[in-house]
């Protein structure tokens, strides 16, 4: 029943979608991002042996697309539903709320000459990145972005954590050698 929910969702969508939109699919851990190029088809940032289309992850291979380690991706073309796969899909195309994007054929074109072989680096050239980029002419991931922050806020809590108990045991040490 949830399978038919989500199949139902994903052909609502599906009926919206515009050239040049952004679309998310959801993979649970993470989302996948494409760009939508029209008659069923989208544009998106890829590896090469799973095509970046399954959400096998799982906790050593975080920093992968799809649990598959990769250094180098693909900008690919594939139908719309290829990709879909399990996952729920949106589109989304919230950061016009603080970029313009530029028209849709544009938009197509942009992705269309970036299509073949290209780098992949999961904070700064992930798919979110190339989809952004193909919508607004600037690179931009707010999974990157977040991940980066946590990861900020946790380094910088481990270090006052650190400092803490590192000043509590020197008084510690201090207070037994007076005794």
């Amino acid at each position: 029943m949830a399978a038919l929910a989500v199949q139902q969702h994903n052909s609502t969508v599906f009926e919206t979608l515009e050239r040049g939109d952004l679309v998310e699919f959801h993979r649970g851990v993470y989302s996948h991002w494409a760009v939508y190029a029209g008659e069923g088809k989208v544009i998106h940032l890829a590896g090469d042996e799973n095509d970046g289309l399954n959400a096998n992850v799982n906790s050593g291979s975080l920093f992968t697309i799809c649990g598959t380690r990769f250094r180098k991706a693909f900008v690919k073309v594939d139908d719309f539903w290829n990709v879909v796969c399990d996952s729920k899909v949106y589109k989304n195309n919230d950061k016009d709320k603080k970029m313009s994007p530029s028209k849709a054929e544009e938009i197509i074109e942009r992705a269309m000459n970036m299509v073949g072989e290209i780098g992949y680096n999961v904070l700064w050239s992930n798919c979110e990145h190339f989809a952004s980029y193909c919508r607004y002419g600037k690179s931009k991931s707010d999974q990157a972005d977040k991940f980066l922050t946590w990861a900020a806020i946790g380094t910088i809590t481990a270090a006052i954590l650190g400092l803490a108990l590192g000043s509590k045991s020197k008084e510690k040490k201090e207070k037994e050698q007076t005794e």
